[in-house]
């Protein structure tokens, strides 16, 4: 400090680098988005920065998605000394161009990458040359020392995360990416998120745990992260308080936890004062599993009739006993049919109220390995046999970081590589899987076949291609 008052010329190595986050995902989608979920703001992003401008290291930030062309992306990026991105295993092939236009505009440049991928690939990442930087797992608690001084890490850096979330900042949400057109700015609500079909805008996202515990084989998100203390019921309840007094008033809120119904006094505490202390009791998606629903159906109900769970989110995944087993599930037939049967009960007595009835938001995958046809055909029961279901349909993918995507992908398997991973819905992704019998089993071909092994058809429809939805 001393020598700059005395001398104008400030030395190269004293000048504040010029840092750019970019936020990842496909070219478009906050310009004129093909679906609500491409407009999802990303939460580690968000609080990774704001704990870097907390700290007073401050960083420009853009979104490949507000860009309709690489040659946009490009233009945006000359001048800056350092890159940070957060990839995931469906945006790895965009940050590895990111991170080759970066290079090859600022040579002297540093590329920092951290994200899941780079703890479940990460031979993937060092594959890649221009990544000079790789953090696996949590950041919050490296960050700082990361991006202020790279050279003092490795190449492969080990993150350190907070133990609960209860040490975590409120994310500073102006610090997420704006709508790119008019159009979509019209209705986008930023720094709140827009309507996707699960209750009115504005929609408030939030966090209240993080990482799923169970050991699902198709999911690669406990391999990333060690559980961590979960976020006081005050300080979600502070924080949508907060939001819907700043930038609302809220329509409705989407809990992103992995899994929100678990840990039952955190649950009954939310349970007594969210209804109580929340400016709004507002409607909410928020995830449970079949098994313990039907472990704490009590503690379920409560939570839908008195906190306006309205928008149920169960991955059910399949109606067939041996694919639940081959994905480790660790839930039944008889689980997913306690859960669909309690809900139905409840929202018809809801209805006949004259309320509103909860609905099931259902992840339904389809193309497993190891499914028959008599399995695809118990899963299409299922769903035509719950009353109110929003199904959300996917062909397996096997990502790298789950068992199953590990097996597939070790036994030459998988048409999914580090150049087209995605989460396009209805591509095929594993050999030797008959993706035009699931065409037409979703197009309602099999109708007759499927009608016959049900007592009571409660969906009507025969043709769910428009279900499927990115995997």
């Amino acid at each position: 400090m001393f020598r700059n008052l005395f001398n104008p010329k400030v030395k190269p190595e004293d000048k504040e680098p010029k840092r750019l986050w970019l936020d990842l995902g496909d070219l478009g989608d906050l310009v004129n988005p093909a679906g609500p979920h491409e407009q999802w703001q990303d939460h580690g992003m968000g609080l990774l920065r704001t704990i870097l401008h907390q700290n007073g290291v401050m960083t420009d930030m853009f979104s490949t998605r507000q860009c309709t062309s690489w040659e946009e992306v490009e233009k945006r990026m000359k001048g800056y000394d350092m890159l940070i991105m957060n990839v995931r295993s469906y945006t790895f092939p965009i940050a590895y161009r990111s991170a080759q236009i970066f290079k090859k505009l600022n040579p002297k440049g540093i590329v920092l990458t951290g994200g899941m991928h780079a703890t479940v690939a990460l031979d993937e990442m060092l594959a890649v040359p221009e990544f000079d930087k790789i953090c696996q797992g949590p950041g919050e608690n490296v960050i700082v020392n990361l991006v202020t001084h790279p050279d003092a890490f490795p190449r492969v850096i080990l993150g350190v995360g907070a133990k609960s979330m209860a040490e975590w900042p409120m994310i500073d949400r102006t610090l997420w990416p704006e709508p790119a057109s008019k159009k979509l700015a019209a209705k986008f609500n930023w720094p709140l998120e827009p309507e996707c079909g699960w209750g009115p805008p504005p929609v408030a996202t939030i966090l209240t745990s993080r990482v799923c515990p169970w050991q699902c084989a198709f999911c690669n998100e406990n391999s990333y992260i060690p559980n961590m203390g979960r976020r006081p019921v005050d300080m979600v309840i502070e924080e949508l308080n907060y939001l819907d007094e700043t930038y609302g008033p809220i329509g409705s809120v989407v809990i992103h936890d992995s899994m929100f119904f678990q840990n039952p006094s955190w649950l009954e505490e939310w349970l007594d004062k969210y209804p109580r202390y929340a400016n709004k009791t507002w409607p909410y998606w928020a995830a449970a599993r079949a098994d313990t629903v039907r472990q704490w159906p009590d503690l379920f109900e409560a939570l839908v009739r008195k906190t306006n769970w309205s928008t149920v989110s169960i991955g059910f995944e399949s109606g067939s006993d041996r694919v639940l087993k081959i994905l480790n599930k660790e839930c039944t037939e008889e689980d997913n049919y306690f859960a669909i049967d309690l809900l139905t009960r409840i929202g018809d007595d809801m209805e006949a109220k004259g309320l509103k009835p909860p609905v099931f938001w259902s992840n339904i995958m389809l193309g497993i390995p190891g499914e028959t046809r008599e399995d695809a055909f118990k899963t299409m029961r299922m769903i035509k046999y719950t009353k109110r279901m929003m199904p959300s349909i996917s062909f397996y993918a096997p990502y790298p970081g789950s068992a199953l995507g590990h097996q597939i992908i070790a036994e030459g398997k998988s048409l999914m590589s580090k150049e087209n991973y995605h989460r396009y819905p209805d591509d095929e992704k594993v050999k030797g899987i008959d993706y035009q019998f699931y065409r037409d089993l979703l197009s309602g071909k099999y109708d007759d076949e499927i009608n016959r092994g049900l007592a009571t058809i409660r969906q009507q429809r025969t043709n769910y291609w428009d279900a499927l939805a990115k995997a």
